[in-house]
């Protein structure tokens, strides 16, 4: 068992998480960027430019709590519909992310990977992906799957059609697909499925994300904007995680 203390305004609430316990693969909807910033009334890029700054600080802590694998939702397909300039911006930033956390995920041995269609993205921004992907290849720490132009429908559908494909070149027997083949089709073909998804900001969707991967996952709400996520509302996620009986259909 491992005490942690959780703070808030007004006490101190001491909670217990089981090491043997830790929830292997966390997946979080960074939620609420645009609605930090409207409360302080700043533009809603210095509110994605704060949600940076927590993903550093909850990589570091859920690697020191033992968890194996972490997915960001980052940039979804649907977000091509937002202005212009909040776009470039987010592509931007990400460039900026990678280029100043990419040496020092290196150094600490995360395995950095993308969901999505990296090919949509401007030449620029899948230059420098597909250059922190081979640098991290190799390592053997904590796997950070970032979901950039991520849509679970648009995974879906993209491994129906590779799927469809393989058959009709006799790579793939029809009576051989079933779930573990069809998982092996997703961007997430080398991660298990989610064991708890955690989302800030209030809002309480799935949002298009892991649709075949969050079959059995654990749904963590918060009303904190993902800008202001602490370390403590990770183990406060994980120890609610720990309290839940998961029976994955049995009784």
């Amino acid at each position: 068992m491992l005490k942690l203390f959780k703070k808030d305004k007004e006490n101190k609430e001491e909670i217990q998480l089981d090491f043997d316990n830790i929830p292997k693969h966390i997946a979080i909807i960074m939620d609420g960027n645009g609605r930090w910033a409207k409360q302080r009334k700043l533009p809603r890029s210095m509110g994605h430019k704060a949600g940076v700054e927590t993903i550093r600080r909850i990589l570091k802590e859920a690697d020191r709590l033992g968890v194996k694998y972490i997915t960001l939702y980052a940039f979804s397909t649907e977000n091509w519909k937002r202005p212009k300039d909040e776009v470039d911006a987010l592509m931007k930033l990400l460039v900026q992310y990678l280029t100043n956390e990419v040496e020092g995920l290196h150094q600490n041995g995360v395995i950095l990977r993308i969901l999505g269609d990296i090919n949509a993205l401007p030449g620029a921004v899948k230059e420098k992906i597909c250059e922190a992907i081979d640098l991290t290849k190799n390592n053997k720490g904590i796997v950070l799957n970032v979901a950039f132009n991520y849509g679970g429908r648009n995974e879906i559908v993209r491994a129906i059609k590779n799927i469809v494909s393989d058959v009709e070149s006799g790579n793939v027997n029809e009576e051989n697909i079933d779930e573990n083949l069809i998982s092996n089709y997703l961007y997430t073909k080398d991660s298990p499925d989610p064991d708890l998804i955690i989302r800030p900001s209030g809002e309480q969707r799935i949002s298009n994300f892991l649709l075949w991967q969050c079959a059995y996952s654990e749904f963590w709400y918060s009303n904190v904007n993902w800008p202001d996520f602490s370390e403590s509302d990770l183990q406060k996620a994980i120890y609610d995680y720990q309290n839940r009986d998961r029976r994955f259909g049995g009784v």
